[in-house]
């Protein structure tokens, strides 16, 4: 049976999952309309692919391992250890948005392996869709990415995920996706022959999994060779170390299900158990003479922010897991398989973690408070480098639609933040701009762009590069409202604080002293107290009776938190709150403090 390998990636939002769904259940892979690709919690809340995911389908004899991948900036490593283990790729591109700064980046690292595209053009169903100009400005991606002649002959596929759908020329009628299955077969070289069958074993790990049962295990692409239950191997690590181990259990992929095989051979995409301790990018053969496979190279961090035991007075009364050892320990378990993040554990019972982003570091404390941990983290800061004197600093590409009426303000605070305008195109009633801005300049922003836009706006944003350092940034100053005492909210009070800023709580809620329950307008601190209740008279007055009107209170979500805070505060993470709070808890630590600095 023949094998062809390829992964799907697009531009968050643009149809990859729906497509790979459609693709499993018009193969018989899955036959319940309810399954989807997108199988975890987070996932499903957010409507998001964050985890790549394996699957295979099986068309005119020849198997199809399919590799979805994750759209958004942040989660850039999963996509780049997965394309050195397929042989093409299908870039999905939205027919009204045309490519977007994922779009670039994904195809960037495609074209730079020399791999081929197929081009999807997806959601030619939608009202403003513009097939026509979305593949002329897919074509002048290719081109600014320097593709070679071979890759910008890419075949071009019009679909419509969500109805499985795929046609080859917009004017013919169809009602499967058979034109796609058909440029699939045409396109995609397959991987297995008897020639590689008879080399020694080669196989790299570009993915881990964790079975209650059998442990650890390492998902991989066998390039060379047969690999076999039973079967003694050597495991070369990246450090120059080889291992020897047993092969116990191998599995293959049908649709979302694995099924267990005795062997497999060159260009299968399998799964392996019996090596506790394999991580990704290392290589399995059969010869401990053998050289190991090209290191999967992912791109650095851009932010870090330090992990610390949660040490607020609400301390433990939430969380099961709460000591530095047990943070710890997940934290190790989460490098293990989040190739994206670095930690230092050097800091005694403060650690420090290095991400690509905001919502890199959001789904991984969200994961850990599911499971129930307690800490508390700092304000996330952008690491700097220095090379040949010169300080340098992550600069992204974002790019803004938002309504006409909305383009002035979001320049201006844009402009602020040291970013500078690069393309600016008005589309009926939206403007489409490209801004080019230091990562410490986003740092934030993106709470006050929903703001601006009143929610119609649409922001992604690309990392280029470390470019020299651009200054000092202006940023929106507001102070922070600390509660100066220990108990329970009363809306009394919070009626009259709430005409000072936005409040975070809302009545009834517990506080301590130090925690920030609100901003206020003016960029100064204001030490407040929230419990404070009414005076009871047994004068009657004419205002004394009002009924309070409470404002909705600023919910604080986990990116929200990293956003606002303030380099003096710590964002308070527990299964059931996220709280902001000062670093030092008392009005007289924070003077002395302010005056030891």
């Amino acid at each position: 049976m023949e094998i062809r390998n390829l992964a799907i990636i697009a531009h968050v939002d643009h149809g990859k999952t729906k497509l790979t769904d459609a693709l499993m259940r018009q193969t018989g892979m899955v036959t319940d309309e309810k399954v989807t690709m997108d199988s975890n919690a987070l996932e499903l809340e957010r409507g998001i692919t964050i985890y790549s995911k394996n699957t295979s389908i099986f068309y005119k004899d020849t198997k199809i391992n399919i590799v979805d991948t994750p759209g958004h900036a942040d989660f850039g490593s999963e996509v780049e250890r997965v394309l050195r283990s397929i042989d093409s790729v299908i870039l999905v591109v939205d027919a009204q948005e045309g490519p977007m700064p994922q779009t670039k980046f994904v195809l960037k690292k495609a074209l730079e392996l020399g791999l081929k595209p197929i081009v999807v053009i997806n959601k030619i169903d939608k009202p403003a869709a513009r097939p026509e100009w979305a593949h002329e400005k897919t074509i002048q991606l290719f081109m600014d990415l320097g593709a070679n002649d071979q890759q910008m002959g890419f075949a071009v596929v019009y679909a419509i995920a969500k109805e499985g759908v795929a046609k080859l020329q917009l004017s013919d009628q169809s009602t499967d996706l058979v034109p796609l299955l058909e440029t699939i077969l045409k396109e995609v070289p397959f991987t297995s022959s008897e020639e590689l069958q008879q080399e020694p074993l080669s196989m790299q790990v570009f993915n881990l999994g964790y079975d209650n049962f059998l442990g650890r295990l390492a998902i991989g692409r066998i390039y060379e060779g047969i690999i076999k239950v039973g079967g003694t191997i050597f495991v070369k690590k990246t450090s120059g170390e080889t291992k020897q181990g047993k092969i116990t259990k191998i599995f293959t992929f049908e649709g979302i299900n694995k099924k267990e095989v005795p062997e497999a051979s060159a260009g299968d995409i399998v799964m392996i158990a019996g090596l506790p301790d394999i991580y990704i990018g290392e290589t399995i053969c059969s010869d401990p003479k053998q050289n190991a496979r090209p290191a999967i190279s992912i791109d650095e961090p851009t932010i870090s922010l330090n992990f610390l035991v949660n040490n607020s007075p609400f301390a433990g009364k939430e969380g099961k897991f709460i000591t530095s050892r047990q943070i710890r320990e997940r934290l190790e378990k989460e490098l293990e398989v989040n190739v994206g993040l670095k930690i230092d554990f050097s800091f005694g019972e403060c650690f420090k973690v290095y991400g690509r982003g905001e919502l890199h570091i959001a789904i991984l404390l969200e994961n850990m408070r599911r499971e129930g941990y307690e800490l508390q983290v700092s304000q996330p800061q952008v690491i700097f480098k220095e090379e040949n004197g010169t300080k340098l600093e992550p600069f992204e590409e974002v790019t803004l639609d938002i309504p006409n009426k909305t383009t002035g303000i979001v320049i201006e605070k844009l402009s602020k933040r040291k970013g500078v305008l690069a393309d600016l195109r008005q589309e009926q009633n939206y403007t489409r701009l490209v801004f080019k801005i230091p990562t410490r300049g986003l740092l934030g922003y993106r709470n006050e762009f929903v703001t601006d836009t009143s929610g119609e706006g649409i922001i992604c944003s690309q990392l280029v590069g470390f470019e020299p350092y651009a200054g000092e940034i202006e940023r929106q100053v507001f102070g922070s409202m600390v509660s100066m005492v220990n108990g329970k909210a009363l809306g009394f009070s919070l009626y009259n604080l709430q005409d000072r800023g936005s409040l975070y709580i809302q009545a009834n809620t517990e506080v301590y002293e130090g925690m920030v329950i609100g901003n206020t307008a003016k960029g100064n601190d204001m030490t407040v107290n929230p419990i404070k209740g009414k005076q009871l008279t047994n004068m009657r007055s004419k205002s004394s009776d009002e009924a309070i009107s409470l404002t909705p209170p600023f919910e604080i979500t986990l990116e929200r938190g990293l956003g606002i805070m303030k380099n003096d505060e710590y964002l308070e993470v527990t299964p059931q709150n996220i709280r902001l709070r000062k670093q030092f808890l008392t009005d007289i630590d924070r003077a002395r403090a302010k005056r030891q600095k």
